[in-house]
């Protein structure tokens, strides 16, 4: 596979870089949704690029997981091309992601949104609340992201997990940095933190979260939650952060015990000739859906709402 892929080229470009049966639309169980946008980042900018670097990535990855000794791509995986919402406001691009993921909950999708910065993820939580009952969501984080406004606009990459605490119970996990105006806002019923002081301190701060969690759960990654020693290409990195394995075992802990419904995974801003980080988000995407369709003993069908009635 060559080394770039333009933006062009990128839509029509596939998550695992592979062509055949398994990544057909109506025989594949994921399927990944782009989002291009990163109108609202306000430090380090070029978040809109982040899906085609994380695509382009892909295409290198062993698609035998020698962790559990599947091939994951086999569960099926397409990917659908990018929206246009380059230069759409955060509603409307908001409204446009909700759409999106709507439309692939009607149709029996596991949707996996790939940004773009961290607003996009409330598109994708609009959706899931109205098709879910018991939906909470776990939202890894160096930031808590519960300003109310931003820049003039409550949908700024600085209060998505605030619009998101209007929807249902969210579960703010690994933050490290915290505004007054954040702090204002808690502690607050529909939000439970875990900062990484919490996960030092506490010694079954897993169970906590755990149990913290709904039934149905909806995972939001911004990848700053990763210290910026193994992934520093996001707009507003943070020292201090976790570990790739501290973030797989928790995430498969967690999906042990909770039904995952869909997941995002934001806010990568790819640095010229610097290809580990993009590979490193590619390959948490890929071992997220081993860990949620391979490796679970526990698979529970989702509890829909009837949106009919």
């Amino acid at each position: 596979m060559e080394d770039k892929i333009s933006q062009e080229e990128f839509v029509q470009a596939r998550f695992g870089g592979q062509d055949n049966s398994c990544f057909i639309y109506e025989k594949s169980k994921v399927v990944i949704v782009p989002v291009p946008y990163g109108k609202t980042v306000t430090y380090r900018k070029g978040t809109e690029e982040g899906p085609a670097a994380i695509i382009n990535a892909s295409g290198n990855i062993e698609l035998f997981d020698e962790e559990i000794g599947k091939d994951t791509y086999k569960i099926g995986i397409h990917t659908i091309d990018a929206p246009e919402v380059q230069n759409l406001a955060p509603e409307e691009m908001v409204s446009k992601v909700e759409k999106r993921i709507t439309s692939l909950i009607k149709d029996s999708k596991f949707p996996v949104t790939v940004g773009g910065e961290h607003t996009v993820a409330i598109g994708a939580v609009k959706a899931m609340q109205k098709s879910y009952k018991d939906l909470s969501v776990f939202y890894l984080d160096a930031h808590h992201d519960l300003r109310d406004t931003y820049n003039n606009t409550g949908f700024n990459h600085a209060c998505v997990a605030r619009r998101i605490s209007e929807m249902c119970h969210t579960v703010i996990v690994g933050t490290r940095n915290l505004s007054k105006e954040d702090k204002s806002f808690l502690p607050n019923p529909n939000v439970t933190v875990f900062s990484v002081y919490d996960i030092l301190d506490i010694p079954n701060w897993r169970e906590k979260i755990k149990d913290a969690l709904s039934e149905n759960v909806y995972l939001s990654i911004d990848l700053d939650v990763f210290d910026p020693s193994i992934m520093p290409s996001v707009g507003a990195p943070e020292p201090g952060g976790l570990g790739w394995y501290e973030v797989l075992d928790l995430i498969r802990f967690i999906m042990q015990y909770k039904n995952i419904v869909g997941f995002d995974v934001v806010e990568l801003t790819p640095i010229k000739d610097m290809i580990a980080p993009d590979f490193m988000a590619a390959k948490l995407i890929y071992k997220i859906l081993g860990y949620n369709f391979l490796l679970n003993d526990k698979r529970i069908s989702p509890k829909k709402e009837n949106n009919n009635t």
